[in-house]
């Protein structure tokens, strides 16, 4: 049997993040050969994999960041079973690994992502290789991308929620750009103005609202109307630029952003948050 010294495991356990243990046994059974112990270490994540496919992830972390020239951000979801290895240290360093290579490599959707190459491996790989190592399911499920002339990231305390927001104009106080990436985390508009609405959500509401003032007896005839009216209001609390700024609700967020420059805007935004 090969002689496994303390430093050909804190070799492998640096290359693979797995347990003291396991490295060392991994060695053994490789018989010493480092690459050999590093599949082992992998053949063990998928075996786990395997055997909690049928898992729900539906913990985990919730991360974005911006290039340096502030021009793209990113957004990424790696999810986990439990919010105890959500708050893992090695869990969320991992995450953010794989946020710096997105940031570095900014591939076009999650599937280009999960492909890159990753400490000699894939990103979709590595993640399994975690299964094995974190011994629970792991999934990257999620993967955005804007780009600005300048991006504003925002990570709500906890990695639970997560913005980027897209803007016409750089240059601008930088505590503008991070009070509208606040608004979209917490007011969560799912339009950038009425016109970005999609037409099947606009039908929705409408029919909402037909229905309501049915059900509050209202006549036929004005059904539309009303329908329209709440249509408006919807567009009021859910679109971005139209809505009320929480730090000044005097305003909407349109007026605030033409106050500190009267042709900056929004161009693009991307928000995620973990059930609550």
């Amino acid at each position: 049997m090969a002689t496994i010294s303390a430093a050909d495991v804190a070799k492998l356990r640096k290359a693979t993040l797995a347990g003291m243990m396991d490295c060392k046994r991994a060695l053994e059974e490789a018989g010493g050969d480092f690459d050999k112990a590093v599949e082992i270490i992998r053949k063990k994540g998928q075996a786990v994999a395997n055997k909690r496919a049928d898992r729900e992830a539906t913990e985990g972390v919730v991360l974005s960041d911006v290039t340096s020239n502030g021009k793209t951000g990113v957004i990424i979801v790696l999810n986990s079973e439990t919010d105890f290895v959500a708050k893992n240290a090695e869990f969320i360093g991992f995450a953010n690994k794989i946020l710096a290579l997105a940031l570095d490599k900014q591939p076009a959707d999650l599937d280009q992502l999960k492909a890159l190459s990753m400490e000699g491996t894939t990103v979709e790989e590595k993640v399994v290789e975690h299964i094995g190592i974190i011994g629970e399911k792991l999934d990257l499920s999620y993967y955005g991308k804007v780009d600005a002339p300048h991006v504003q990231a925002y990570v709500h305390p906890g990695n639970r929620l997560a913005t980027l927001v897209g803007f016409n104009k750089a240059g601008i106080d930088l505590q503008v750009y991070k009070d509208i990436a606040m608004q979209v985390a917490a007011m969560a508009p799912v339009a950038i103005d009425k016109d970005n609405v999609p037409q099947k959500v606009i039908d929705q509401e409408l029919e909402i609202g037909r229905e309501q003032a049915r059900l509050d007896g209202k006549p036929e005839a004005m059904l539309d109307k009303i329908a329209q009216g709440k249509l408006g209001k919807f567009f009021k609390e859910n679109t971005l630029l139209n809505q009320d700024f929480i730090k000044e609700s005097k305003q909407t967020v349109a007026q605030f952003l033409k106050s500190v420059d009267k042709d900056l805007t929004v161009t693009d935004f991307k928000r995620f948050t973990l059930n609550v």
